[in-house]
């Protein structure tokens, strides 16, 4: 965890305000990705996703947030309606796995059963760690896309990256301690190879696995378009995935603490 981020996670914990409350809970919904195979839509889903987290309400307005996230992205130029992307013919599934901590804030101070707001609108900012693992199925049989370095990487790209998570939500009390809620959240990490794809051809021919799994363009019509140092993704720096869940939590509260 970045230094920053563990000094603010202890100055929110140690800050000393009444109203302190501690709340559990988790998600379940759906990831997206937009990056070399999917560069027009920020919203469309690929994927399942789930998560869980605590978080330690400080005034019913700010939030201190623990949150670890699951989930899986995909997608297959053969379902692209870009006839170029149909050509170059690449796909892959990547599993996510998020540990996050994120400040969030309610626009209506919000405190289960005590306070009059029975809703809030949210957002949250803050950063995270991202593992993952990009592969691909080709002839029947998966393939870890990663160590077969497809752009001919002198050594294979990490599978560790760092992101901001930023997102916002709704949350709704539903009973009593119990809140239901949806949030959608995007982050941006210092990768672009959440698919994979990020720079230009390597290979010549399609003879070993390497080569194969770089250029698929000619698997149906044996014209390959793939010659090295042309172009491969879009060459953006940065893929995007999102998480969108919808929530219920726990609240433990003293209501006692509220009106002293």
């Amino acid at each position: 965890m970045p230094k920053f981020v563990l000094i603010i996670f202890l100055f929110l914990l140690s800050y000393n305000l009444k109203a302190q409350t501690w709340e559990f809970g988790g998600g379940i919904g759906a990831a997206g990705y937009m990056g070399d195979l999917n560069i027009n839509d920020p919203v469309k889903p690929s994927g399942p996703s789930f998560g869980i987290f605590a978080k330690r309400n400080f005034d019913g307005y700010l939030a201190l947030r623990l949150n670890y996230s699951f989930g899986i992205i995909s997608a297959a130029d053969s379902n692209s309606s870009n006839p170029q992307f149909r050509q170059r013919n690449l796909s892959f599934t990547t599993t996510l796995n998020e540990v996050s901590v994120m400040a969030e804030f309610n626009f209506m101070r919000y405190i289960p059963s005590v306070t009059n707001s029975k809703y809030t609108p949210y957002m949250y900012l803050g950063a995270a760690v991202l593992t993952y693992v990009p592969t691909t199925i080709y002839q029947g049989q998966k393939y870890d896309l990663r160590s077969l370095q497809t752009e001919g990487q002198k050594k294979p790209y990490p599978t560790t990256a760092f992101s901001i998570p930023y997102g916002a939500g709704l949350k709704y009390n539903v009973s009593g301690a119990v809140t239901m809620g949806v949030e959608i959240g995007y982050r941006n990490p210092n990768t672009d190879y959440l698919d994979d794809v990020g720079g230009y051809y390597a290979f010549k021919g399609h003879n070993t696995l390497q080569e194969q799994l770089s250029d698929r363009s000619g698997e149906k019509t044996g014209v390959y378009i793939g010659s090295p140092g042309t172009q491969r993704g879009d060459l953006n720096p940065r893929d995007t995935y999102f998480f969108t869940q919808f929530t219920i939590s726990y609240t433990f509260i003293s209501k006692k603490c509220y009106f002293q």
